[in-house]
C-alpha cells in the first residue's frame, strides 16, 4: 500500500486531536522485516520528535512491534494497532496455499504471518488494539472464521498479551481506515491511554 489509504484517518487525527501525522511507507513484497525496521529507524530519527506515537494497520502493527523490539530507545508515546494479526493469520496461511497469491505475499508477510507466533507486548509503551467485527473481505472465505472477524482477521488473532486495552468495533479490515469512530478511538487512546468505549 502507498500510504494514501490512511489519508482520512490521518486527517481526522490531525484535525480532531491536533496531531502532526507522518505516514511511513514500505514495500512488503520486496523488503524483509529487518530492512523495513531499519528504514523506520531512519525515518523516526529524522523527525526529531520529543514525543512520538505509532499507529499501525494490519501488518503495520507487526512492523511497529518488531521495530520497538529492535530499537527500544524511542521518544515516549503510545501505540495503536488496527486489525493487526498478532498471533498469526489464518487467512494468510490459507492464501499461502494458492501458488499465485503466495508468490505475491513477500518475505515479511511470509515470515510474520504464516506460522503461529508466541508474541507478547513487553515495551514500556501503552498499547491499544482495535479489532473489527464486520465480516467483509475475501479472507473470511479462505479462513472460514467461526468467530467475529473483520473479513480478513479474526478477533482472537488480534489479541496480544501485555496490551493495555482491546476493543471491537463494527468495521471491516479496510473499513477501519475510513471509519470516523476508529479515528476517534485511536485519538482517544493516544491522548489518554484508554479507549472511550472500553
Amino acid at each position: 500500500m502507498s500510504g494514501g489509504e490512511s489519508l482520512l484517518l490521518r486527517r481526522r487525527l490531525s484535525r480532531e486531536f491536533g496531531m502532526e501525522v507522518h505516514p511511513f511507507r514500505y514495500a512488503t513484497a520486496t523488503s524483509t522485516m529487518s530492512e523495513i525496521t531499519s528504514r523506520l529507524q531512519r525515518f523516526v530519527r529524522d523527525l526529531k520528535a520529543t514525543r512520538l506515537h505509532f499507529v499501525g494497520h494490519s501488518l503495520g502493527g507487526l512492523v511497529i512491534y518488531r521495530f520497538l523490539e529492535r530499537y527500544p530507545q524511542q521518544p515516549p508515546g503510545r501505540v495503536v494497532f488496527l486489525g493487526t494479526p498478532s498471533v498469526a493469520s489464518r487467512a494468510a496461511v490459507q492464501a499461502g496455499h494458492i501458488r499465485l497469491v503466495a508468490s505475491l505475499m513477500g518475505r515479511s508477510v511470509q515470515d510474520e504471518l504464516l506460522r503461529p507466533r508466541d508474541r507478547r507486548w513487553q515495551t514500556d509503551r501503552q498499547l491499544g488494539i482495535i479489532a473489527g467485527t464486520q465480516p467483509l473481505g475475501f479472507g473470511q472465505i479462505l479462513a472460514k472464521f467461526e468467530e467475529d472477524c473483520d473479513g480478513t482477521i479474526g478477533v482472537s488473532e488480534t489479541q496480544l498479551p501485555g496490551a493495555t486495552d482491546h476493543i471491537t468495533l463494527p468495521v471491516s479490515h479496510l473499513g477501519m481506515l475510513v471509519s470516523a469512530r476508529v479515528a476517534r478511538e485511536t485519538g482517544a487512546f493516544l491522548q489518554e491511554g484508554r479507549f472511550s468505549s472500553s
